[in-house]
């Protein structure tokens, strides 16, 4: 759930764009193409920096990615006229975003590597999996891709 209302956030502040024809009461944003890579609390403090490569349909992007402190939504609950808000507390976490030119829902493999804080190498850990889809604001408005991964002491997952 984090990781969609990251994109989301990150797709508003940068990229608007229409939801098409005969899409009527869409929100105006665009997806934010790129896969993303939250450090678990616990295994935060350890790492330093990261680096990606994402493959999928027969190409491949890499990078190091900037790791910024990752957040909560912390539910403030809604107002009688039905307003609702929440709030971002730090939860330890750290979060990269690779950025890709396109992504689809056909399998994908992401590798990540890096350096710990003590500079010694992080152990290299690979997960292939399929980007998930859905669609946050109906079905008349599309469907978004997500490519997420979780890294801890055990290497990649999905989040989930």
């Amino acid at each position: 759930m984090r990781t969609r209302l990251l994109l989301a956030l990150i797709a508003t502040a940068g990229l608007a764009t229409g939801c098409g024809p005969g899409a009527a009461g869409c929100p105006a944003i665009a997806q934010a193409t790129a896969v993303s890579v939250t450090v678990t609390a616990g295994y935060a403090p350890v790492v330093d920096r990261l680096h990606v490569k994402a493959c999928q349909d027969g190409a491949c992007k890499e990078g190091d990615v900037g790791l910024t402190p990752g957040s909560a939504s912390i539910d403030q609950g809604c107002t009688r006229e039905g307003v609702c808000s929440a709030t971002a507390s730090p939860d330890g976490t750290k979060i990269g975003m690779l950025a890709l030119d396109t992504l689809t829902e056909s399998a994908m493999a992401v590798t990540v590597s890096g350096t710990a804080a003590d500079g010694a190498a992080l152990p290299v850990r690979t997960l292939e999996f399929r980007p998930r889809a859905n669609y946050p604001f109906g079905e008349q408005c599309g469907k978004f891709v997500t490519a997420s991964v979780v890294l801890d002491r055990d290497g990649l997952r999905q989040p989930g």
